[in-house]
């Protein structure tokens, strides 16, 4: 077969699955070396993706038909779900070329045809089509106001097919739109070329090969991008994050040997001794009222030693999102000087724990005594209303004098002699240790790291991560003990790309903003189908130290500012913003700076942030340096859950 080729009614369709492995011979189409999708189909090809006609071109100007798309989506999402039966199209026979992947892209929701069962096969695909179906398929959630969404975006917003515009507004907010040469124009029932489909896969695909000027709704900065200094400490952390939403009580995570338990998978087999944290994040749900009886969470700790173990709380908060930090909209920046401004309940825990705060909940210390359990939380997560979610996150900071094991529990709350709920009693908890199994539903497993392929799934955190704090101190480089603010575009021999510098923040596998970096902590302990690593570091505290200085022989003005860039990884010296940007908040939470003001005093400052998908922060900071001057800028938040990376911290020289 060749996909995206010419096909004939004898022709033996092979469906090839979506390959990740690299070719190291790329092969070079002599018909796209100008073209505009060039790097895209280039990096298509070896992932067997598209391929090239008999006579070595790839013709990226010819159109595609329907059922020719049909089978470059199951191509490019081979793990797409069935979601529906089969169906007969009345012109589509059983011998057709292309019978078969028009069935299976049918049942997984691809496609739904013309009234009268018509699939329509050999009709050239409308790029409208094209798009609405990778939006589709993605998961794209359409947007309430399509129709202005689409006004902001394009030109000819007008020519959008009602049937269309919520998948269309919904792609264009993701930046899976492509459009050439005017980034405007959508040309909505143009038929769509082979190149332009190739750069549109390469969107839903993430792969980063397409030009950003082509893409609709995205701004280019260029400017530097680094790697953050410095690296995690090597605090363990019990991270209980999956499943994120608990239907059946069970253990949430457990550290406790597995020797002699019913369940032995259940139990990671690790022992904490001195530093370490709890972080814990959770929701329930109930469709019905029978489904209301309260889910609680406890925390319990055991001394498997023959002395007592003392557990010191140095910090400790949880809260629930109702009544206690509902989800808000908020303005992108409010000072917060006492955490009484949050949205959501992973905002609000990470700003008290950010103050060192220890909520009246935990006690000061918990004795163990030896070969006993002791109870460090036993909360519920109450839902008062149907259909309706609540959540609980929770972050500790403890430190022992002896090893202990740790495990998170959930349980629907029993009741009393009277009928009543009431919280688990420590002998229900630990009795759930000993013969209880993993709550449930299980969360997506995530795609194996090797080889890299998109879609992928990251998973979520269950196990026991290493790092708690994140310490850098930021300077041009490790022998230097200044970082030289960017020269303005005004000042002596300046240059675009020394105009910023931002250095990423909570990269991933796989996004990282181009610098390879991964900050994300390796898990010591894991289930087998929970994430790989502790993506975005929840619950991880950003100690960052910039100390600034003047090497310029003028007056300078330098902003610090928190930034959410759009994923990117098709090249360095460059940061892809949305214009306008998604509505979608990736970041909510509440960041601490320390810097000298005018006259030399020292400043502390908490702001609460929220930044939307690919939204240009606003200054946290904002100094005047002399020619030669120096201040020290420090910058610490801790990263809540209900965040997406990647972020980036920003120094800027600016225009007064």
């Amino acid at each position: 077969m060749r996909l995206l080729g010419k096909f004939s009614n004898q022709t033996a369709i092979l469906l090839a699955s979506l390959s990740c492995f690299w070719s190291s011979e790329v092969l070079a189409f002599p018909d796209v070396q100008n073209h505009w999708a060039k790097a895209c189909i280039q990096e298509m090809t070896p992932r067997n993706l598209v391929t090239g006609y008999p006579d070595g071109n790839f013709r990226p100007q010819s159109t595609i038909t329907r059922a020719e798309f049909a089978v470059l989506m199951l191509n490019g999402f081979p793990n797409a779900p069935i979601k529906r039966g089969s169906i007969t199209f009345k012109d589509v026979s059983q011998n057709h070329w292309a019978n078969s992947a028009i069935q299976r892209a049918y049942q997984r929701a691809f496609f739904t045809g013309y009234p009268g069962r018509i699939f329509q096969p050999n009709q050239p695909i409308p790029r409208v089509q094209a798009i609405a179906v990778l939006s589709d398929a993605m998961g794209y959630n359409a947007p309430s106001n399509a129709a202005a969404t689409l006004r902001n975006y394009y030109s000819d917003a007008s020519q959008i097919p009602n049937y269309a515009k919520g998948a269309i507004a919904a792609a264009s907010l993701n930046s899976l739109v492509v459009n050439y040469p005017n980034v405007k124009a959508l040309q909505p029932n143009k038929s769509a070329t082979r190149g332009e489909i190739a750069a549109l896969l390469c969107r839903a695909l993430s792969i980063y090969a397409v030009e950003p000027q082509y893409i609709a709704g995205v701004e280019v900065r260029e400017q530097s991008v680094l790697p953050l200094p410095g690296k995690l400490n090597t605090v363990p952390v019990l991270n209980s994050n999956s499943p994120e939403l608990i239907r059946q009580g069970g253990i949430l995570l457990s550290t406790f040997p597995p020797a002699q338990k019913r369940f032995p998978n259940a139990h990671l087999d690790y022992a904490f001794n001195g530093r370490f944290d709890i972080f814990s994040h959770h929701i329930a749900r109930a469709e019905t009222p029978a489904e209301t009886r309260p889910l609680y969470q406890g925390i319990l700790l055991h001394n498997p030693g023959n002395e007592p173990v003392t557990i010191k709380v140095l910090q400790a908060a949880s809260y629930l999102g109702n009544p206690d930090a509902p989800f808000r909209e908020l303005p992108p920046m409010v000072d917060n000087p006492n955490n009484t401004v949050y949205s959501g309940p992973g905002s609000r825990v990470m700003g008290d724990v950010l103050q060192d705060v220890r909520q009246a909940t935990f006690p000061a210390q918990l004795i163990l005594p030896p070969k006993e359990s002791r109870l460090l939380m036993n909360l519920p997560i109450p839902i008062q209303r149907t259909p309706a979610s609540n959540g609980r996150s929770t972050m500790m900071r403890v430190e022992s004098d002896g090893a202990v094991y740790a495990a998170s529990l959930a349980m629907k709350a029993p009741r009393n002699s009277g009928g009543n709920y009431r919280p688990p009693t420590l002998s229900e908890w630990q009795n759930l240790v000993e013969t209880g199994n993993l709550a449930g539903p299980r969360d997506s497993t995530p795609t194996p790291l090797d080889p890299p392929r998109h879609p992928t799934v990251f998973g979520r955190v269950a196990g026991v991560s290493e790092g708690s704090h994140w310490t850098a101190r930021l300077t041009d480089n490790p022998n230097q003990n200044y970082l030289s603010i960017p020269r303005s575009l005004s000042g002596s021999g300046s240059s675009r790309s020394r105009e910023a510098i931002s250095y990423v923040l909570g990269t991933v596998h796989l996004i990282t903003l181009a610098t390879e970096q991964i900050q994300s902590a390796r898990m010591l302990r894991r289930y087998p189908d929970t994430a790989y690593f502790a993506h975005s570091n929840y619950g991880v505290e950003y100690n960052l130290v910039l100390p600034l200085k003047n090497t310029t022989n003028q007056a300078q003005t330098v902003t610090i500012t928190f930034e959410t860039p759009l994923k990117d990884e098709g090249g360095s010296g460059r940061l892809l913003f949305k214009n306008p940007y998604n509505q979608r908040v990736f970041f909510r939470g509440t960041v601490r700076t320390r810097y000298p003001d005018e006259r030399g005093t020292m400043q502390t400052r908490y702001v609460h942030l929220v930044q939307r998908r690919g939204e240009q922060g606003q200054p946290l900071v904002t100094l005047d340096l002399p020619p030669g001057d120096s201040k020290t800028v420090e910058v610490d938040f801790i990263y809540p859950p209900d965040v997406t990376p990647p972020q980036v911290l920003t120094v800027r020289t600016v225009e007064k």
